[in-house]
């Protein structure tokens, strides 16, 4: 399975990081060594002192998709769950400024957290998802699926442009603003509509 992840996809985080709106999804990819293990802390690696939370709305494929129509999306995946991208933002910044791919940021053992699932039936609108990151108990990012610049079924078309989307394969749908930098001893919960997803604890 891959993790496949769109970069930019809401208006307030571009801002924040100061980049330039995209005309179309920024895509990257994490290999299934960056998923954090159940019941594990996450782990600051050493070769950053800046790595940042990004809470996102996950969708799990569960049918064999290439070139998909994004009227037929929705076909595709029966689960949505919450997760983090971990960010080394500062590593990042070195390579971003190199003109360099940023997997070395985004792709290290542990970048990848992954929840809960919750049942796509069970969801009012794919389109309007409320999700919320507390960092110690302080809600630090708040977002929603409405405001996403592609929306879920628009990005599943998308990705399978280029790549065959297989069963198990996890798209990470962007984060919202309110990212920040983790230090040991931080506790983070992740939280769908008000259902804890994940709660999880920085080393």
């Amino acid at each position: 399975m891959k993790l496949i992840c769109i970069g930019r996809n809401y208006t307030e985080h571009i801002k924040e990081l100061e980049n330039e709106r995209p005309s179309e999804p920024v895509v990257f990819l994490k290999p299934d060594s960056a998923i954090l293990l159940k019941n594990q802390p996450f782990f600051i690696p050493d070769f950053s002192d800046d790595v940042h939370h990004e809470v996102e709305i996950l969708v799990k494929i569960d049918r064999i998709g290439k070139y998909i129509d994004k009227k037929f999306a929705h076909k595709y995946y029966s689960e949505i769950g919450l997760g983090i991208d971990f960010t080394a933002r500062d590593l990042q910044a070195k390579l971003k400024a190199k003109g360099l791919p940023w997997e070395k940021a985004k792709s290290f053992d542990g970048a990848a957290v992954i929840g809960k699932w919750v049942r796509k039936n069970e969801i009012k609108d794919i389109n309007n998802i409320a999700f919320f990151l507390k960092k110690n108990d302080t809600i630090v990012q708040n977002g929603n699926t409405s405001h996403m610049l592609w929306k879920i079924d628009e990005i599943i078309e998308y990705v399978s442009k280029y790549f065959t989307l297989k069963i198990g394969d996890i798209i990470f749908t962007g984060t919202p603003a309110g990212v920040s930098r983790v230090v040991a001893n931080d506790k983070l919960t992740g939280y769908l509509e008000n259902k804890t997803m994940f709660s999880i604890t920085v080393k």
